[in-house]
Formats: C-alpha cells, structure tokens, sequence
C-alpha cells in the first residue's frame, strides 16, 4: 500500500482533500507541513467549537492510495472536480504491511485501578497472574466495539467505589453496561448476582462474552428485558443528559437502604445531575478525577 504526499496552501486544503476522496482516495489527512518548525502554526478553538482556521498556510495532505491506483490518474480527476489549474509537489512513499489494530492495541497495556483491581486487555492475556493477591481481582476484558476498557477516569471512580463499598452479597444493577468492565468486577468482588442493562446489543454481546472469560455470571440484556425488581446497588457510568432523564426510572431501581452510584458526570455538572435525583435520594460526589466525578447516595 502507498500514500501520496502532496503540498499545498491553506485555500486548498479543504476542496483539494474532498476533490480527492471523491476521486477514489482511501482517506486523507491534512496536518501542518511547519510541524516541528519555527514557522509551526497552532491553531485553536473555544472548548467545544472549531477553530476559526480550518488549515495552515503549508499543508502536507496524506492521501492513501489502494492497491493498484494510478496517483497521476487520481491527481488528473481531482483537478477536474476542483475545476481549476493545479500544480502541486507530491511524491510517493510506501505504507509498510502490519495489523494495525493489534499495533494499536498493543500500547494498552495492564492498568491497576486502586489496590485491588486489575484489567488486563484481552490481547496482554499472558500477563494475567495466575493467582490474583488476596483480596485482589483480575480482569480480562476485550472491549469488542462497546465503551469500557477501564482507561477512563469515570470507569475507575466506579471502579473504585465497588471495591471500597459494595457490600458482601449485595444484588447490582449495571445500567449501561458496555463492554461489562463493572458488572464483571462487582461479581468478583462479592456481589450475588448482577445484571447489566445496555440499549446497544453489541455491547451485551461484549459483556457475555466478557463475563464467560472471567468466569462470571452476568445476566445482561437490553432495557426491555429488565424484569421489575429492586437492587442492593444500582451503578450507571453514562452521560448527564441521560442520567437526568432515567432518574425516575434508576432511582426506582435501589431498594431502600441501597445505593446508587453514577459517573460520566463532570464536576461542574455535579449539581446540576444530583438535582434530578433530589427527590427519591441525596447525591453527593463520592470522589472526583481528572474533571469527572462519582455521585454516591442511599435510597431512605
């Protein structure tokens, strides 16, 4: 496989990349062709908005060509769309052969979590340690195309109130379980029985085939196979906007005297989510990380 390189200026760094995505091109990527320089040239937007500058005054746009395409053909047909005289430096360099998803799942490697956790992706299997520490767990977690492979800060606050908190035997509803990364953990750390919820059926298909690895039993389904019942706890590592929405429903969900515990909630989104909760239970933030919090609270 090959990648055209080619040099252009700001004005065309737009159409000249869909010009060639329209021509045939695998994909593209424009970066700065400054990069590393003195004549570098950042370029950044407001948090949530895009920059004002779409691209550099030198950019180097990568093309990747598929096996057997003419660059001089491709370069013709895209000055065609373009409808107008172009002529850029480019060359052609080689993209050498590798499996690039276990290239890149390779960089994750084990992650701790607190002093009693360890997640080991699936593709580091021989790093699991044949006899976990007392009291400790491991867990093998291959997180499929579902959210959860415990890099995330708000994996980890979860993470760590089931370790710190979770009461022996206790019942857990996972709402929003993805790749099954809490539920596995609250059944290795001593909870009876656990059920995980997802709207996403590849995501319950993760968390089986997660929890039949680690020797679990999880009982995971999407919401309209939830049977009525309460829960000892009741975790839910999602969104704000969603959490806010389901708090009727989630808070009906914990038994009284149980808990509930909810992440994917930024601290400046902390009052504002355990506000919804306010009238079925008090929510405050267990701990914080990185700009996300945990809110904890128990049912009256």
């Amino acid at each position: 496989m090959r990648e055209l390189v080619l040099l252009c200026p700001g004005s065309l760094a737009e159409p000249l990349s869909d010009a060639l995505l329209d021509s045939g091109a695998l994909s593209v990527s424009v970066e700065d062709a400054d990069l590393d320089t003195d004549e570098e040239q950042p370029l950044f937007g407001e948090p949530g908005s895009e920059p004002n500058t779409q691209a550099w005054a030198r950019n180097r746009v990568i093309v990747l060509l598929a096996d057997g395409t003419d660059p001089e053909q491709l370069l013709a047909i895209a000055r065609q769309d373009l409808d107008r005289e172009t002529d850029l430096p480019w060359h052609l360099r080689e993209v050498p052969d590798a499996d690039w998803v276990r290239l890149t799942q390779s960089q994750f490697g084990p992650i701790s979590v607190g002093e009693r956790i360890l997640i080991v992706p699936s593709w580091h299997a021989d790093q699991m340690p044949e006899v976990p520490v007392a009291g400790c767990i491991a867990i093998q977690l291959d997180p499929g195309l579902a959210f959860g492979t415990g890099s995330h800060p708000t994996t980890h606050l979860c993470l760590e109130w089931l370790a710190d908190e979770l009461p022996s035997g206790a019942t857990v509803l996972d709402y929003g379980c993805g790749s099954g990364i809490l539920a596995i953990a609250a059944k290795m750390l001593g909870a009876s029985s656990v059920t995980g919820v997802d709207i996403d059926e590849q995501a319950v298909q993760a968390t089986h085939a997660n929890a039949e690895v680690n020797h679990t039993e999880i009982n995971a389904q999407l919401p309209e196979g939830l049977p009525e019942g309460q829960f000892d706890v009741v975790v839910a590592n999602i969104l704000s906007n969603p959490l806010k929405v389901l708090a009727p429903m989630l808070s009906a969900r914990v038994r009284p005297g149980g808990s509930l515990v909810l992440s994917g909630v930024l601290e400046r989104q902390a009052q504002e989510v355990a506000q919804a909760y306010a009238p079925w239970l008090t929510m405050t933030v267990w701990q914080a990380r990185d700009g996300w919090v945990c809110l904890a609270g128990r049912k009256p």
